[in-house]
């Protein structure tokens, strides 16, 4: 099943992936929307695990698709640890990084010409950037066409915070902290993350799934804004697309 459940990630995949993101959430070149995820535990011994919020647990990192699947899922790093961290340390930011992971060449965007764009993860504020992981803009004197930007990135991120709700609405066991040893929660989380997506293929989009959307617990922020040029000129040519004819939403300014 966990062959079945969890996607081969090679180009055809990734490919696929954008598409639907480009299609359903009106965000070009994503290849998923990245967050963690504090999974509740009761109290192991050791404050390795003892996270901000002031509860033991342990991080599910998880990238989704545009039809709440999970893509992608790094499970059992302490609770301590911001989601940034995690993610810098799971085998597919490595993959990213070392440049063994099959997502699709720079291309560019339709209406955008002379701006070869890479194609990237998006999360939120939490996230260092890179051009390879888009994060919002910060600050409250913003722009126009940054505040159109955020606006846009934050549909296309919360994609893998409905997965995340979607996930215990269904899996009642994440309503509680869950009474076993650490490694014996993880063996729980994957199984559920492989069933989840098995439901997913099976039933397809249900709307009851996503009437209540409960225990999104919101990680620790980590400030890091660096992302070199390559990394903010890449939000610069989606701030310009976003409010071009090629690719402005109608309804879009109603939102800022």
């Amino acid at each position: 099943m966990l062959t079945e459940c969890i996607p081969l990630l090679n180009k055809e995949k990734w490919e696929s992936i954008t598409k639907e993101f480009e299609t359903r959430a009106n965000f070009p070149h994503c290849l998923g929307a990245v967050d963690g995820k504090h999974i509740r535990i009761i109290n192991p011994l050791g404050s390795m695990y003892y996270n901000y919020k002031g509860y033991s647990s342990v991080v599910l990192m998880a990238v989704a698709d545009a039809n709440y699947r999970f893509v992608y899922v790094d499970i059992g790093s302490y609770g301590k640890d911001c989601d940034s961290s995690v993610f810098k340390r799971s085998s597919l930011w490595t993959s990213v990084i070392n440049k063994k992971l099959e997502i699709p060449i720079e291309t560019n965007v339709t209406g955008i010409k002379n701006h070869k764009l890479p194609y990237f993860f998006v999360g939120d504020e939490a996230f260092a950037l890179h051009k390879h992981l888009l994060r919002p803009f910060g600050g409250s004197q913003l722009t126009e066409k940054k505040r159109i930007f955020n606006y846009r990135l934050s549909r296309a991120r919360r994609y893998v915070e409905c997965t995340f709700g979607i996930l215990s609405n269904k899996w009642r066991i994440f309503h509680r902290p869950i009474n076993l040893e650490p490694d014996f929660a993880v063996i729980i989380v994957k199984a559920c993350v492989i069933l989840h997506n098995f439901v997913r293929d099976r039933d397809g989009y249900q709307v009851e799934d996503t009437e209540v959307i409960i225990a999104l617990d919101e990680l620790q922020r980590e400030q890091e804004t660096r992302g070199g040029l390559a990394a903010n000129n890449v939000r610069n040519v989606l701030c310009d697309y976003f409010t071009s004819n090629a690719g402005a939403l109608k309804w879009q300014m109603l939102k800022i």
